[in-house]
Protein backbone atom coordinates (compact mmCIF):
# COMPACT_ATOMS: atom_id res chain seq x y z
CA UNK A 1 0.00 0.00 0.00
CA UNK A 2 1.06 4.10 -0.90
CA UNK A 3 1.96 6.14 1.97
CA UNK A 4 -1.03 8.28 0.59
CA UNK A 5 -3.59 4.98 0.67
CA UNK A 6 -2.24 4.57 4.01
CA UNK A 7 -2.76 7.88 5.37
CA UNK A 8 -6.24 8.02 3.95
CA UNK A 9 -6.63 4.20 5.67
CA UNK A 10 -6.00 6.33 9.08
CA UNK A 11 -8.80 8.34 8.15
CA UNK A 12 -11.57 5.82 7.06
CA UNK A 13 -10.59 3.57 10.31
CA UNK A 14 -12.65 0.93 8.77
CA UNK A 15 -13.91 0.07 4.85
CA UNK A 16 -16.39 2.62 3.82
CA UNK A 17 -19.14 1.27 1.06
CA UNK A 18 -18.98 4.23 -1.65
CA UNK A 19 -22.04 3.32 -3.68
CA UNK A 20 -22.08 5.10 -7.34
CA UNK A 21 -25.13 5.52 -8.73
CA UNK A 22 -24.27 6.29 -12.34
CA UNK A 23 -21.63 4.36 -14.05
CA UNK A 24 -20.79 7.47 -16.68
CA UNK A 25 -17.80 9.43 -17.45
CA UNK A 26 -17.90 11.37 -14.48
CA UNK A 27 -18.91 8.66 -12.43
CA UNK A 28 -16.59 6.30 -13.01
CA UNK A 29 -13.14 8.84 -13.24
CA UNK A 30 -14.51 9.57 -9.67
CA UNK A 31 -14.24 5.83 -8.32
CA UNK A 32 -10.84 5.30 -10.31
CA UNK A 33 -9.29 8.18 -8.62
CA UNK A 34 -11.05 6.89 -5.17
CA UNK A 35 -10.01 3.39 -6.26
CA UNK A 36 -6.42 4.75 -6.83
CA UNK A 37 -6.26 6.78 -3.19
CA UNK A 38 -7.56 4.63 -1.19
CA UNK A 39 -6.64 0.94 -1.50
CA UNK A 40 -8.27 -1.31 0.36
CA UNK A 41 -9.97 1.14 2.30
CA UNK A 42 -12.86 2.01 0.16
CA UNK A 43 -15.10 -1.04 -1.19
CA UNK A 44 -16.53 0.36 -4.76
CA UNK A 45 -20.02 -0.44 -6.02
CA UNK A 46 -22.08 0.85 -9.40
CA UNK A 47 -26.13 1.13 -9.79
CA UNK A 48 -27.21 2.12 -13.14
CA UNK A 49 -30.13 1.41 -15.24
CA UNK A 50 -27.82 0.68 -18.23
CA UNK A 51 -26.94 -3.13 -15.89
CA UNK A 52 -23.92 -3.77 -18.60
CA UNK A 53 -22.60 -0.35 -18.27
CA UNK A 54 -22.39 -0.69 -14.54
CA UNK A 55 -20.96 -4.08 -15.12
CA UNK A 56 -18.17 -2.60 -17.81
CA UNK A 57 -17.39 0.28 -14.98
CA UNK A 58 -17.19 -1.98 -11.67
CA UNK A 59 -15.40 -4.68 -13.88
CA UNK A 60 -12.29 -2.08 -14.74
CA UNK A 61 -12.25 -1.28 -11.41
CA UNK A 62 -12.36 -5.02 -8.93
CA UNK A 63 -15.74 -3.46 -8.09
CA UNK A 64 -19.52 -4.59 -7.32
CA UNK A 65 -22.98 -4.16 -8.99
CA UNK A 66 -25.74 -3.19 -6.71
CA UNK A 67 -29.23 -4.37 -8.79
CA UNK A 68 -31.03 -1.45 -8.55
CA UNK A 69 -30.67 2.32 -6.63
CA UNK A 70 -32.34 1.14 -3.91
CA UNK A 71 -29.96 -1.10 -2.93
CA UNK A 72 -26.99 1.15 -3.26
CA UNK A 73 -28.91 3.67 -0.59
CA UNK A 74 -29.12 0.81 1.22
CA UNK A 75 -25.71 -0.18 1.53
CA UNK A 76 -23.61 2.83 0.61
CA UNK A 77 -21.74 5.13 3.25
CA UNK A 78 -21.23 7.75 0.67
CA UNK A 79 -24.22 7.68 -1.84
CA UNK A 80 -22.86 9.24 -4.91
CA UNK A 81 -25.32 11.29 -7.28
CA UNK A 82 -23.53 10.69 -10.51
CA UNK A 83 -26.47 11.54 -12.65
CA UNK A 84 -27.23 14.30 -15.16
CA UNK A 85 -29.50 17.33 -13.50
CA UNK A 86 -32.56 16.51 -15.64
CA UNK A 87 -33.07 12.59 -14.36
CA UNK A 88 -32.16 13.63 -10.56
CA UNK A 89 -35.30 14.22 -8.87
CA UNK A 90 -36.56 10.60 -10.42
CA UNK A 91 -33.35 9.26 -8.67
CA UNK A 92 -33.50 10.67 -5.27
CA UNK A 93 -37.54 10.08 -5.05
CA UNK A 94 -36.81 6.37 -5.76
CA UNK A 95 -34.15 6.07 -3.28
CA UNK A 96 -36.06 8.48 -0.61
CA UNK A 97 -37.43 5.84 1.32
CA UNK A 98 -34.57 3.68 2.03
CA UNK A 99 -32.86 6.99 2.74
CA UNK A 100 -34.97 7.88 5.15
CA UNK A 101 -35.09 4.83 6.95
CA UNK A 102 -31.44 5.26 7.84
CA UNK A 103 -32.06 8.37 9.25
CA UNK A 104 -32.16 8.98 12.83
CA UNK A 105 -34.79 10.01 14.70
CA UNK A 106 -35.94 13.84 15.17
CA UNK A 107 -34.94 15.99 16.70
CA UNK A 108 -31.36 14.50 15.85
CA UNK A 109 -27.93 16.38 16.86
CA UNK A 110 -25.69 18.59 14.83
CA UNK A 111 -24.03 16.99 12.94
CA UNK A 112 -26.10 13.92 11.92
CA UNK A 113 -24.77 10.85 13.81
CA UNK A 114 -22.27 8.95 11.47
CA UNK A 115 -24.37 6.27 10.79
CA UNK A 116 -26.55 7.97 8.28
CA UNK A 117 -25.32 7.83 4.84
CA UNK A 118 -23.78 10.84 3.15
CA UNK A 119 -25.12 11.94 -0.18
CA UNK A 120 -22.21 13.27 -2.52
CA UNK A 121 -24.39 15.09 -5.86
CA UNK A 122 -22.37 16.40 -8.57
CA UNK A 123 -25.81 17.44 -10.44
CA UNK A 124 -25.18 21.30 -11.51
CA UNK A 125 -27.84 23.40 -10.47
CA UNK A 126 -29.47 21.02 -7.54
CA UNK A 127 -28.53 22.93 -4.14
CA UNK A 128 -28.50 21.18 -1.07
CA UNK A 129 -31.49 22.04 0.51
CA UNK A 130 -33.56 20.97 -2.37
CA UNK A 131 -31.87 17.26 -2.30
CA UNK A 132 -32.87 17.55 0.93
CA UNK A 133 -36.47 18.51 0.76
CA UNK A 134 -36.98 15.49 -1.83
CA UNK A 135 -35.42 12.83 0.59
CA UNK A 136 -37.71 14.04 3.40
CA UNK A 137 -37.81 12.62 6.38
CA UNK A 138 -37.99 13.49 10.14
CA UNK A 139 -33.83 15.31 10.11
CA UNK A 140 -32.26 16.64 7.20
CA UNK A 141 -29.83 13.49 5.81
CA UNK A 142 -25.84 15.29 5.40
CA UNK A 143 -25.67 16.10 1.63
CA UNK A 144 -22.56 17.10 0.15
CA UNK A 145 -22.19 18.84 -3.25
CA UNK A 146 -18.99 18.40 -5.52
CA UNK A 147 -18.23 19.65 -9.48
CA UNK A 148 -16.14 18.02 -10.98
CA UNK A 149 -14.42 17.95 -14.35
CA UNK A 150 -13.29 15.13 -16.57
CA UNK A 151 -9.47 15.30 -16.11
CA UNK A 152 -10.59 13.66 -13.03
CA UNK A 153 -10.35 10.57 -15.91
CA UNK A 154 -6.53 10.89 -15.87
CA UNK A 155 -6.19 12.20 -12.13
CA UNK A 156 -5.89 15.87 -12.91
CA UNK A 157 -9.18 17.33 -12.45
CA UNK A 158 -10.36 19.91 -10.81
CA UNK A 159 -12.51 19.40 -7.69
CA UNK A 160 -15.12 21.69 -5.82
CA UNK A 161 -17.15 21.27 -2.53
CA UNK A 162 -19.45 22.41 -0.59
CA UNK A 163 -20.95 20.35 2.47
CA UNK A 164 -24.29 20.47 4.27
CA UNK A 165 -24.07 21.47 7.82
CA UNK A 166 -25.45 18.11 8.68
CA UNK A 167 -22.15 16.43 7.25
CA UNK A 168 -19.56 14.87 10.03
CA UNK A 169 -16.20 16.71 9.50
CA UNK A 170 -14.52 13.40 9.82
CA UNK A 171 -16.85 12.20 6.69
CA UNK A 172 -16.03 15.66 5.52
CA UNK A 173 -12.54 14.68 5.56
CA UNK A 174 -12.29 10.98 4.81
CA UNK A 175 -14.41 12.13 1.24
CA UNK A 176 -12.07 14.58 0.59
CA UNK A 177 -8.99 12.83 1.11
CA UNK A 178 -10.49 10.31 -1.25
CA UNK A 179 -11.21 12.29 -3.83
CA UNK A 180 -7.61 13.55 -3.89
CA UNK A 181 -6.95 10.52 -6.16
CA UNK A 182 -8.74 12.16 -9.22
CA UNK A 183 -7.31 15.58 -9.00
CA UNK A 184 -7.55 18.65 -6.61
CA UNK A 185 -10.22 19.52 -3.83
CA UNK A 186 -11.26 22.54 -2.62
CA UNK A 187 -13.85 23.15 -0.64
CA UNK A 188 -15.91 26.21 -1.26
CA UNK A 189 -19.13 28.09 -0.40
CA UNK A 190 -21.89 26.54 -2.03
CA UNK A 191 -23.49 29.79 -3.91
CA UNK A 192 -20.24 29.34 -5.74
CA UNK A 193 -20.92 26.17 -7.50
CA UNK A 194 -22.80 27.61 -10.46
CA UNK A 195 -20.11 29.79 -11.43
CA UNK A 196 -17.37 26.39 -10.77
CA UNK A 197 -19.67 24.84 -13.11
CA UNK A 198 -19.28 27.46 -16.05
CA UNK A 199 -15.40 27.95 -15.40
CA UNK A 200 -14.06 24.51 -14.78
CA UNK A 201 -16.91 22.08 -14.98
CA UNK A 202 -17.63 23.04 -18.43
CA UNK A 203 -13.86 24.45 -19.37
CA UNK A 204 -12.27 21.11 -20.72
CA UNK A 205 -14.47 21.39 -23.12
CA UNK A 206 -13.05 24.54 -23.98
CA UNK A 207 -10.05 24.22 -23.77
CA UNK A 208 -10.01 20.76 -25.81
CA UNK A 209 -11.88 22.97 -28.80
CA UNK A 210 -8.88 25.69 -27.74
CA UNK A 211 -6.56 22.93 -28.53
CA UNK A 212 -8.37 21.25 -31.89
CA UNK A 213 -8.11 24.69 -33.18
CA UNK A 214 -4.54 25.11 -32.47
CA UNK A 215 -3.39 22.09 -33.94
CA UNK A 216 -5.46 22.93 -37.39
CA UNK A 217 -4.04 26.12 -37.28
CA UNK A 218 -0.51 24.27 -37.57
CA UNK A 219 -1.85 21.53 -40.23
CA UNK A 220 -2.85 24.85 -42.37
CA UNK A 221 0.80 25.83 -41.43
CA UNK A 222 2.21 22.55 -43.01
CA UNK A 223 2.54 20.61 -40.09
CA UNK A 224 1.01 16.57 -40.31
CA UNK A 225 -2.13 16.33 -38.04
CA UNK A 226 -0.15 14.06 -35.55
CA UNK A 227 2.66 16.32 -34.84
CA UNK A 228 0.35 19.31 -34.52
CA UNK A 229 -1.62 17.93 -32.00
CA UNK A 230 1.27 16.45 -30.20
CA UNK A 231 2.40 20.12 -29.92
CA UNK A 232 -0.72 21.75 -29.66
CA UNK A 233 -1.53 19.86 -26.55
CA UNK A 234 1.67 19.73 -25.03
CA UNK A 235 2.00 23.80 -25.67
CA UNK A 236 -1.20 24.21 -23.58
CA UNK A 237 0.04 21.74 -20.72
CA UNK A 238 3.08 23.73 -20.57
CA UNK A 239 1.29 26.73 -20.36
CA UNK A 240 -0.79 25.62 -17.64
CA UNK A 241 1.75 24.92 -15.48
CA UNK A 242 3.93 27.64 -15.76
CA UNK A 243 1.16 29.37 -14.77
CA UNK A 244 0.35 27.41 -11.43
CA UNK A 245 4.18 26.54 -10.91
CA UNK A 246 5.67 30.64 -10.95
CA UNK A 247 2.90 32.39 -9.52
CA UNK A 248 2.57 35.17 -12.25
CA UNK A 249 0.07 36.61 -13.63
CA UNK A 250 -1.25 35.05 -17.29
CA UNK A 251 -0.86 38.40 -18.76
CA UNK A 252 2.89 38.83 -17.75
CA UNK A 253 3.48 35.26 -18.57
CA UNK A 254 2.16 36.35 -22.32
CA UNK A 255 4.32 39.25 -22.54
CA UNK A 256 6.97 37.14 -21.70
CA UNK A 257 6.70 36.01 -25.29
CA UNK A 258 5.22 38.35 -27.19
CA UNK A 259 8.40 40.38 -28.55
CA UNK A 260 7.94 43.89 -30.28
CA UNK A 261 6.93 43.42 -34.36
CA UNK A 262 7.28 39.50 -33.60
CA UNK A 263 5.54 36.44 -34.45
CA UNK A 264 3.58 36.02 -31.18
CA UNK A 265 1.81 39.87 -31.41
CA UNK A 266 0.67 39.13 -34.73
CA UNK A 267 -0.99 36.51 -33.47
CA UNK A 268 -2.50 38.12 -30.26
CA UNK A 269 -3.51 40.37 -32.98
CA UNK A 270 -6.02 38.49 -34.95
CA UNK A 271 -7.16 36.51 -31.39
CA UNK A 272 -8.28 40.03 -30.72
CA UNK A 273 -9.70 40.94 -33.77
CA UNK A 274 -11.88 37.88 -33.53
CA UNK A 275 -13.12 39.23 -29.77
CA UNK A 276 -11.13 35.81 -28.78
CA UNK A 277 -11.09 36.84 -25.16
CA UNK A 278 -14.69 38.02 -24.49
CA UNK A 279 -15.88 35.14 -26.46
CA UNK A 280 -14.14 33.26 -23.97
CA UNK A 281 -15.83 34.86 -21.06
CA UNK A 282 -19.27 34.92 -22.60
CA UNK A 283 -19.00 31.04 -22.90
CA UNK A 284 -18.26 31.11 -18.83
CA UNK A 285 -20.91 33.10 -18.66
CA UNK A 286 -23.58 30.63 -20.59
CA UNK A 287 -22.44 27.45 -18.76
CA UNK A 288 -22.84 29.44 -15.13
CA UNK A 289 -26.41 30.83 -16.28
CA UNK A 290 -27.39 27.12 -17.67
CA UNK A 291 -26.38 25.97 -14.61
CA UNK A 292 -28.51 27.98 -12.41
CA UNK A 293 -31.55 27.05 -14.61
CA UNK A 294 -30.88 23.50 -14.00
CA UNK A 295 -31.30 24.39 -10.88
Amino acid sequence: MTKHGSSITMILMTTTTIACIGSGNMGFALMKGIASAARGAAKIGFADADGEKAKAAAAALGAAVFDSNAEAAEKGDYIFLAVKPQTLEEVLAEIAPVIRKRQPPAPAPVPVPAPAPVLVSMAAGWTIGRIQTVIGGEAKIPVIRIMPNTPALVSKGMIALAASDEAPKEKIAALEAMLKGAGEVDRIQENYLNAVTGLSGSGPAFVCLFIEALADGGVLAGLPRDKALRYAAQTVLGAAAMVQETGKHPGELKDMVASPSGTTIAGISALEAGAFRSTVIEAVQAAWQRAAELG
